[in-house]
This record gives structure tokens, C-alpha cells and sequence, in this order.
């Protein structure tokens, strides 16, 4: 007994060790994914801005690379008025252009121009100048401008012609145009700013070269389209992909600091390209914010570990409680072999006593013969009984004998068994009462060790002030229902759950001289063997009733 309480103390605290291992590594898991989360969301942070800008200034770029490049296909016959409404179509739909500006450019070998840009023999100037705006009213305005009035943008048309004139040098028959020299000649970008002239034909080009190089060429004159457009970064459309790591996005400065308070805020940011290159795109989130999405991704895996831990735990529990059902059922099996040992020693004892005294006795009287004789026969009876009832429970228990069914008539099944009960406890208070129409269709033998179990222990477990049994027979409409109403001590609730168990032993002052256990659970077998069911109702120091509920059998004829 040491030994297995010993080796069930190691099982619990290996368990308890498991446990705590468990625990602490479900704690561990938390702390380690909420950890990598974070880092992968700061490294998101971090990364994931370019797609944010790529969206933002996709509008930029399809304007860049698709509706300026149109003012070539005009091929310099652009008028004031196709000006208008291209100028008009831009301003409209890119709100990041503020202004537009018109240049209608003319190239010639004339002296009698005095104003524009000489390269040898060749002039390029402005013949007209024309400024396109959208008011606060959103209304197209136009107006011609002087060169006076476009002061700020002088040093831009300059340096597109001289860029221009300078291309003319290097153009021979067999030159084509790759987009290296579009982009490099016909664009310029500033801060704010974009210029475009259009692309003229290779034929257009030799003959600007030609009137650049040759004094004596006649006098011509090539009209050339030069748009400026005026561009605010500020009007730059964010289009935050991301938002659950950018919390605000802000078109700043190139030069602008960052956010005053960095404890709470994460930041990065992004330079703008091209021509909005003075400024960039500034992200911000708060700390609470970020913590947010960290969170939000964190639940999802939170619930997995918990789902494992949970798993782990559950486990643990179902071998924890297999662990003492086992140790129930070895201390059940450990009482049973003593209670048997008991049981048996008893009679065997009083067998050897008697067995001694007629040995030893030289001349023993008639009388004493047959105390003897009785004694023997009534201990055999008893280690008789005993033996009978261990294999018949475990015949039916193991399903190895087959139920014996009869027709029986109920009351002449009832009354011997009740006639036996006052012969045996003459100061038992007993009555019955029998109410049916059907015969049983049952065995016999089983159902009368079934009686006589719930008859024994309804004297056994009463006081002797309080020896009391009624049993009522009656029938419903599927079953025979038969009730043993005792007024004993009673049974605790929390062990109706076991008394139907083999080896169980309730604990009170009337099982303290030993007692194998197999009572109530060899009824619920017979019971059940019979395709019946067995029910309790008890109360603490008031009683018991054990209800049978038994199929029926024919109609009585």
C-alpha cells in the first residue's frame, strides 16, 4: 500500500511539474509571437511606405508620361485656342497643377528679332506668352502675359532653349530620338516645375541646324509649342494603402523637422520624385495606434497558443483524473480484498472452531451434534451465497450467461419473498400493496436477488427505532414500477453518482464491520441485464427510495 501511495505522489507531482511547464512556456509563446508581431509591424512600417507613394503620385506620373507628351502631336500649330483647351483638360483634372503657362515659340534666322536667345545665326523667342489658372470659384481663367510677368519663370525658358540649341550641334542625317534624348532635351524639371516643348520631325531639326550654321540662308521661320507647368506638391491626392500602420500621412517639406514629441509617435518618411522633389511625404502613427494593429494581429495567434495551451491543459486534466480513478479503484479493489478476506474469514473461522470442538470432544450429547451440524451448514450456506453472488456478477457483468425469462404472475412472484422478510426481521415495520394487470416476462432468480439485496439493506441501514420498508408495485403504460421506500439514514447526494459502482462502500457507523461493495452495483446489473432501469431518491436522516423500473410483460388472462 505504501509503495502504490508512493508511486501515485511521483504521478502527481510529474503532473504538477508538467503543468507548470506548460504555463510558463504558453507565457513564454505570448510574450515571444506579441514580440516578433511588433518587429514585423515596425519593419512594415518602415518598409511599406513606397507603396503608399507609388498610389499617391501615380496621378503624377500618368500626367508626366501620357498628357504632356501630347503637345507633340499639334507639331507646333498649337493656337491660343487648342492651348486653351488642353490647358483647361490639365488644370481640371490634375489638381497638383496650379498654373499652366503657353509659350508660343518661334525659331528663326531673322536679325530683326532683338529679344529671345541668338545661337549663331539662330533666334528662338517667345511670340506669345499665356498663363492659365483655375480661380477659388473654379473658374478657367487665361491672360497674356509679357515677359515682365513671368519674371520667375525666365531663367526656365532659358535654360530648355539653350539645352535645345546645344541638341541642334550633335544632329546629323541619321539620327533618331531615343527616350534618353526626349527626356534629357524637350523635359526640364525644377522644384515645382515642369517644362515640355514639342518634339519636332528629324527634317524640322536639320533645317534649325542649317539656319544655325549658314549665314546665307533665306529667311524662315518654325513655330515650337513650350507648356510650363506649375506644379504643387500640397495638392498631391495621399492615398493611404496602408492604414492600419499609417495613422497620418502629411505632404511637408523637404527641410521641415520631424514630430516634437518622439517618445509617443513612430516615423518615417519618403522624398517625393521629380519635380516634386523639394518635398516629401511624412508618416506618423501614435504609439497607441500602432499598439492598435500589433493587437489586432496578435489575437488570431493569441487564440491559437491559447487553443493548444487549452488542448495541453485538458489533457493534463484527463490524465490527472484517469490517475485518481485508478487510485479510487485500487483503493475500491484493495478494501474488496480485505472485505472479502473478512467475509470469508468469519465463516471459515467459526467452521475451524466448531470442526476443534468435535474433534476434541470425546462424547459429545445429541443436542450438541446438532448445534454443531447447524453451525457448519449455516457457514457453508454463507461462503456458499458469497461465492454464488462474486460469479454471478461477474458472469453478468461479462455477458456470459443469458437471462432466463419467464412468465411470472406478480403476486405470486412478490408474496413469498414478503412473506420470508417477516419471518427473517420479525421487528421490521413492512407492508406492500400490489396494483398491476400484466405479468413479467423476467428471471426469476436474478429479480429475487434483486429484492432480497434492497430488502437486506434497508434493515441493515436504519435504526433499530426506525426499521421501516413499504414496497409498492404498480405499472404504467411501458413499464413495471416498483418502489422501496425505507425510513433509514439516508444517502448524501454527491454519492448517488457511485453507490452503483462495484466496490463501493458508502462511509457511515453500519459499514464499519466490512462489507465487499458489490450490493447495489449487482442489482444495476441484474437490472439492467433484464432491459430495466434502476433510480434513487434519498434524503439525509429521513430515507430512501430505490425505484425499479422493469418492461412489461403479457396481459394478465
Amino acid at each position: 500500500m505504501g509503495y502504490n501511495q508512493l508511486k501515485y505522489r511521483k504521478i502527481f507531482g510529474l503532473l504538477v511539474a508538467f503543468m507548470v511547464l506548460v504555463t510558463l512556456l504558453f507565457i513564454g509563446a505570448m510574450i515571444f509571437a506579441r514580440t516578433m508581431l511588433a518587429n514585423l509591424v515596425e519593419s512594415e512600417f518602415n518598409n511599406r511606405k513606397v507603396e503608399v507613394l507609388d498610389q499617391s503620385v501615380q496621378p503624377f506620373n500618368e500626367f508626366f508620361n501620357d498628357k504632356i507628351p501630347e503637345i507633340s502631336y499639334y507639331q507646333g500649330f498649337l493656337d491660343s485656342v487648342k492651348a486653351s483647351d488642353y490647358a483647361n483638360d490639365v488644370l481640371r483634372k490634375n489638381p497638383f497643377v496650379e498654373k499652366v503657362l503657353f509659350y508660343d515659340v518661334t525659331v528663326t534666322n531673322s536679325d530683326s528679332v532683338e529679344k529671345g536667345i541668338k545661337y549663331n545665326h539662330l533666334m528662338v523667342y517667345p511670340k506669345s506668352i499665356i498663363s492659365f489658372v483655375l480661380n477659388k470659384e473654379n473658374k478657367f481663367i487665361a491672360e497674356r502675359k509679357n515677359s515682365a510677368g513671368v519674371q520667375d519663370y525666365v531663367e526656365d525658358f532659358n535654360s530648355m532653349v539653350l539645352k535645345f540649341v546645344g541638341f541642334l550641334d550633335g544632329v546629323t542625317d541619321s539620327t533618331t530620338m531615343t527616350d534618353t534624348d526626349i527626356y534629357k532635351v524637350f523635359y526640364a524639371m525644377g522644384a515645382g516645375k515642369v517644362s515640355y516643348m514639342n518634339i519636332p520631325r528629324v527634317t524640322d531639326l536639320l533645317a534649325y541646324k542649317r539656319m544655325m550654321l549658314l549665314a546665307d540662308m533665306p529667311k524662315m521661320a518654325y513655330d515650337q509649342d513650350l507648356f510650363m507647368f506649375v506644379i504643387n506638391p500640397n495638392r498631391i491626392k495621399i492615398k493611404n494603402v496602408v492604414p492600419n500602420l499609417y495613422e497620418k500621412i502629411m505632404v511637408v517639406p523637404i527641410v521641415s523637422g520631424n514630430v516634437t514629441d518622439q517618445r509617443y509617435y513612430w516615423e518615417t518618411e519618403l522624398a517625393l520624385p521629380n519635380a516634386l522633389s523639394d518635398y516629401k511625404l511624412q508618416y506618423v502613427s501614435s504609439e497607441r495606434f500602432i499598439n492598435k494593429e500589433i493587437n489586432r494581429r496578435f489575437f488570431p495567434v493569441s487564440l491559437g497558443i491559447s487553443l493548444i495551451y487549452l488542448i495541453l491543459l485538458s489533457i493534463s486534466y484527463l490524465i490527472y483524473r484517469n490517475v485518481i480513478i485508478n487510485k479510487k479503484l485500487f483503493q475500491l479493489q484493495y478494501d474488496f480484498i480485505n472485505n472479502l478476506t473478512h467475509e470469508f474469514k468469519t465463516p471459515v473461522s467459526v467452521i475451524k472452531i466448531a470442526g476443534n470442538n468435535i474433534q476434541s470432544g470425546d462424547k459429545l450429547s445429541i443436542s450438541e451434534q446438532k448445534m454443531y451440524g447447524k453451525i457448519l451448514d449455516q457457514e457453508a450456506d454463507k461462503l456458499n451465497s458469497l461465492m454464488n453472488k462474486l460469479l454471478s456478477f461477474a458472469q453478468i457483468e461479462n455477458k456470459a450467461i443469458k437471462a432466463n425469462k419467464e412468465q411470472v404472475d406478480v403476486v405470486q412472484f412478490c408474496e413469498p419473498i414478503f412473506a420470508a422478510v417477516k419471518l427473517k426481521y420479525p421487528d421490521f415495520n413492512f407492508s406492500y400493496k400490489i396494483q398491476i394487470q400484466h405479468d413479467m416476462m423476467v428471471d426469476t432468480t436474478l429479480l429475487q436477488s434483486v429484492f432480497q439485496n434492497l430488502i437486506d439493506n434497508a434493515y441493515k441501514y436504519s435504526e433499530p427505532q426506525r426499521k421501516y420498508l413499504h414496497i409498492d408495485v404498480q405499472q404504467n403504460k411501458k413499464n413495471f414500477v416498483i418502489k422501496f421506500k425505507d425510513r433509514g439514514i439516508g444517502i448524501n447526494k454527491k454519492e448517488f453518482n457511485s453507490i452503483f459502482k462495484k466496490f463501493y462502500r458508502v462511509k457511515n457507523q453500519f459499514n464499519q464491520q466490512g462489507s465487499i461493495g458489490l450490493g447495489l452495483a449487482f442489482c444495476k446489473e441484474i437490472v439492467d441485464f433484464m432491459g430495466g432501469e434502476i433510480k434513487i431518491e434519498s434524503v439525509l436522516n429521513e430515507g430512501t427510495t430505490f425505484i425499479l423500473f422493469l418492461p412489461l410483460g403479457p396481459k394478465k388472462i
